[in-house]
């Protein structure tokens, strides 16, 4: 892939990062530095992501937690893999349930919109495949920072702050009793700089080491979630957990321009951005900050979303196939209500006849695309007592119509909002990237993906560019650094425009790009905390030496004779 690593036409405060031996990408500067110390051990890009995965719940708790969903693009000596690590509604949850206990809809808090934990399931069987370190060392530094705490970065104080508004309603139900004593542990949000302990956090993630995961799904975990349920009036039981599996599944792509985009099929909306790439293929883009690109971009995306929003569920429910969807005379049938004006976009037939990114990579050439949220924020409002075990709720996502595919049952997943990405060429990777922010982000895969294949821009003005989302109807949001001659002419297009002046929800990606000579080369999101931590060349620790501290003594000795 061909960019200017000296080209910065958008506000940004940050260069692109270049390393030759591992690359570390991260929206957490703790979580990077967790993920490079177990490349410096010897670990590979796989270890690498398993220790970022296990250090988030830590370090990022506003994103993620040990109750969240994993989705992993993982590439690995030359073949691409793809995990689902989304877990299924309760046996017991269903629409009818919920309509007795009074509901009319799907509720976002609460024991009600719990789903089964998928993430600590795949990180195990992401680690089994492909690991190379023992699980005990690929987590020490995440149960090293949950025991002796780390200073809390002033976003995530932001983010600490509206979840405790979210919250605060429900403080005297004696079911988020747990989340307060865990997360609000001195009675307020946590503060900048703030050092934030989770001892329980800590035991926890000891136990799922010991035991290779079993304790969350079959053990001492599994019964304290399965007591307090009980207690709770929750759905999810202990036979919930001991039958949960995650699935490897083939990953998807479309060739875009000689690249191909590589996404997870359903549950997942990945396949909308596929969908808008082949719509988008038809055209000839020269100029990126063009209203003519623009709005083509938001046409494509919106005739994509409605799609996906209406066909996609648990495959198994599905009316219409990924191939249907994907299909190039769909997409030039979708293509063709495109004109100059925006549109209403209303569902087609194809049948003929808020989340934590991060992404890794090493000096072997493998590379890791991995993604874990638990919905909105801090999830449910839900932990257990004395695990720090903070649940999802992304039974949300289902469906209240029992008519539609997607509709809430048990053991079924929903439609998913997060989504890892992957580009290769010529059966090579090329890079690791995703977007986190939920239904914002097909949109920034489209738009990121854009950037670097039609426009050339290298991967952290890729990341920097303003960014659009589109909402729903005729509504669009720009970042303020969208130009204001653009905005005019997409409002005299039709398109409602609203400026978005909070850059957090446009998402906060990563991205690592791999050459032909094997050279790493990083971008992180400036809308975030992000970091790229590069390796580039000391000798590693062998996988049997585990006193870190020792060898970094080594390191220094070894750089200050190359001096």
């Amino acid at each position: 892939m061909k960019f200017d690593a000296q080209n910065y036409p958008y506000a940004s405060k940050r260069s692109v990062v270049y390393a030759k031996n591992g690359m570390v990408c991260v929206g957490n500067p703790t979580a990077a530095s967790a993920g490079l110390q177990t490349l410096l051990k010897g670990g590979n890009a796989i270890d690498a992501a398993i220790t970022v995965a296990t250090c988030q719940p830590v370090v990022e708790p506003t994103g993620n937690g040990l109750g969240s969903d994993c989705f992993a693009l993982i590439w690995y000596k030359g073949k691409l893999y793809g995990i689902n690590g989304s877990g299924p509604a309760p046996m017991a949850a269903s629409i009818a349930a919920l309509k007795e206990r009074g509901f009319d809809k799907i509720p976002p808090y609460g024991v009600e919109p719990i789903n089964v934990p998928g993430a600590v399931g795949a990180w195990m069987e992401i680690h089994k495949k492909f690991g190379k370190l023992p699980i005990k060392t690929v987590m020490e530094p995440s149960i090293n920072y949950a025991e002796n705490g780390y200073p809390v970065s002033p976003n995530m104080s932001r983010l600490w702050e509206e979840a405790d508004g979210f919250y605060t309603k429900y403080k005297d139900r004696p079911e988020f009793k747990g989340w307060f004593d865990t997360f609000e542990p001195n009675g307020h949000w946590l503060q900048p700089g703030e050092v934030f302990k989770n001892p329980d956090m800590a035991k926890s993630l000891r136990l799922i080491a010991e035991t290779y995961g079993d304790a969350f799904y079959k053990g001492e975990l599994a019964d304290k979630i399965d007591a307090f349920m009980q207690e709770h009036n929750g759905f999810l039981r202990k036979s919930d957990l001991e039958a949960y599996k995650p699935e490897w599944v083939e990953p998807l792509s479309v060739n875009y321009r000689g690249y191909d985009i590589w996404e997870l099929p359903p549950n997942g909306h990945g396949i909308t951005v596929l969908m808008a790439l082949n719509i988008l293929k038809g055209y000839n883009f020269t100029e990126r900050d063009t209203v003519e690109t623009m709005h083509k971009q938001i046409e494509a995306m919106k005739l994509s979303f409605v799609d996906t929003k209406e066909y996609v569920a648990e495959p198994s429910y599905m009316k219409v196939t990924a191939e249907q969807l994907l299909s190039e005379r769909y997409a030039a049938d979708r293509r063709a209500l495109i004109n100059d004006k925006a549109l209403e976009p209303v569902v087609g037939d194809p049948r003929y006849s808020s989340t934590v990114y991060f992404c890794t990579a090493d000096a072997e050439g493998n590379m890791v695309s991995m993604i874990q949220s638990n919905y909105r924020g801090f999830g449910s409002g839900i932990v257990v007592p004395g695990t720090s075990i903070s649940f999802n709720d992304r039974a949300e996502n289902f469906s209240f119509d029992e008519n539609h595919p997607n509709a809430l049952q048990g053991g079924k997943r929903p439609y998913h909002t997060i989504i890892p990405a992957f580009m290769t060429k010529d059966g090579q990777a090329v890079s690791a990237f995703g977007i986190m922010g939920g239904f914002m982000q097909p949109q920034a895969h489209v738009q990121v993906a854009m950037n670097m294949i039609d426009f050339g821009l290298n991967p952290q003005q890729a990341l920097d560019a303003p960014r659009w989302q589109w909402i729903g109807g005729k509504t669009v949001e720009v970042e303020q650094d969208t130009p204001n001659h653009i905005i005019r002419q997409l409002q005299r297009m039709g398109h409602n425009v609203v400026v978005q002046p909070d850059p957090y929800h446009m998402g906060r990606g990563q991205i690592i790009i791999r050459d032909e000579d094997g050279v790493l080369c990083g971008a992180t999101e400036k809308r975030t905390d992000g970091q790229a931590c590069a390796y580039f060349g000391v000798e590693p620790v062998h996988s049997e030496q585990t006193d870190f501290l020792a060898y970094l003594e080594e390191e220094k000795k070894v750089l200050q004779s190359m001096v």
